[in-house]
């Protein structure tokens, strides 16, 4: 007898161009799978256009809604997905016929043997009607001060996961947000990124693709932002410490030419990351194209202090690419300069594309070993089940 999972996302529904931002959750969904798994990808979509507030525009951003649920369908299709997508209306509304056909509905959702939860704003209704549910926090830090706060309502769930080693950790420095946190690594799904060569060896920039806004929020009297923007302005000078090419692939829409006037005069490159990111494949290619990442890190992620990784990392490492990314924190098996180099300022920055430069094939091997150990999503989703199901997870394994 197999277990049926029902994997709920943050909103890919509404955000067609995000091949990125599907990967998050493919990597639970096809090491699901493997583990011998079905899986039902749950969507909650805006059906009220009255509601004007912001959350809703955004989930709205895509367009319309059946254009966006037909673009999710394609997007997932190529991974036995296609026809695992059910809908529910965020507002409790019935999900008009034209963007319901050829999906599954919340009753038959429901009937699975777990909820894997991955948005911290789906309906407490919702979560409800699941007969076991497992919460997964991928905002480690913010999430529990926007609980404690006020600002977001998390459902109850039997289980809370985080990707934060920190979280709920006596000397954190923020708050547990009242949940007992169970810590677990993200997941990359390892047969689906290879480690390859980069493609013009020696020429090929240190790439990464991001989001420039977040905004800001306030805890006990701090304001923390939540912008990966601020972060990258402080490396502005980067390009002239080091000799390795650096692009960043960026949501900049209307902006583009006011960044690219800042930003290619310093040395870097700049690309629109809708242009080479907007689907699961896109964004792939961008990555194995590269010669390894360099990242900076919300401002909130180093306060923080999580020891936080981003899965788009965990992306390049898997491709056998070094990845530079910013400091966040210390680890219990996330090395410093290893692979994985994480630094903590300007100068440290350009020794670390130094050090990855001076034995880049090494390196490469460590970046790989490094998610074969602790993040392979087979191992990393098997644990989890185990720990939301009991034995009868061990049916799915």
């Amino acid at each position: 007898m197999s277990v049926t999972v029902c994997l709920a996302p943050a909103n890919t529904v509404a955000y067609p161009n995000g091949g990125g931002h599907l990967w998050v959750y493919l990597h639970w969904a096809l090491a699901l799978k493997a583990l011998g798994c079905r899986v039902i990808w749950l969507e909650g979509i805006d059906v009220d256009d009255s509601d004007t507030s912001p959350a809703a525009r955004r989930r709205r951003r895509g367009g319309a809604a059946a254009e966006c649920v037909a673009t999710l369908k394609a997007r997932l299709e190529p991974y036995g997905l296609g026809d695992a997508l059910a809908l529910y209306a965020i507002g409790g509304e019935v999900v008009p016929d034209g963007v319901a056909q050829g999906c599954l509905d919340l009753e038959a959702a429901a009937g699975a043997d777990l909820l894997l939860n991955l948005w911290h704003s789906m309906p407490a209704r919702v979560v409800r009607r699941f007969r076991r549910s497992a919460f997964i926090d991928t905002d480690p830090g913010l999430l529990q001060i926007w609980i404690t706060t006020g600002q977001v309502h998390l459902a109850p769930h039997d289980v809370y996961f985080t990707i934060g080693e920190t979280v709920g950790q006596p000397a954190a420095p923020f708050p547990d947000g009242g949940r007992p946190w169970v810590y677990t690594p993200p997941p990359i799904f390892l047969p689906e990124w290879p480690a390859l060569p980069p493609n013009g060896g020696g020429a090929a920039p240190y790439t990464t693709v991001a989001h420039w806004w977040g905004g800001t929020f306030e805890f006990n009297g701090t304001t923390f932002s939540n912008e990966k923007r601020a972060s990258f302005l402080e490396y502005l000078d980067l390009p002239t410490r080091t000799t390795v090419p650096l692009e960043l692939a960026v949501c900049l829409a209307e902006h583009y030419e006011e960044y690219r006037a800042l930003l290619a005069p310093k040395g870097w490159r700049l690309r629109e990351a809708w242009d080479v990111s907007s689907t699961p494949e896109q964004y792939r290619a961008y990555v194995q194209r590269s010669r390894g990442e360099f990242s900076c890190a919300k401002p909130a992620y180093i306060s923080l202090q999580t020891a936080w990784l981003s899965d788009r990392t965990l992306c390049y490492l898997a491709c056998g690419k070094p990845a530079v990314v910013q400091h966040t924190g210390a680890s219990r098996f996330l090395p410093d300069a290893e692979g994985l180099f994480r630094f903590r300022n300007l100068e440290g920055a350009a020794q670390a594309l130094a050090a990855a430069e001076a034995d880049y094939e090494r390196h490469g091997r460590a970046a790989r070993a490094l998610v074969e150990e602790h993040f392979d999503a087979q191992h990393v989703v098997a644990r989890v089940l185990e720990r939301a199901l009991g034995r009868r997870a061990r049916t799915a394994a």
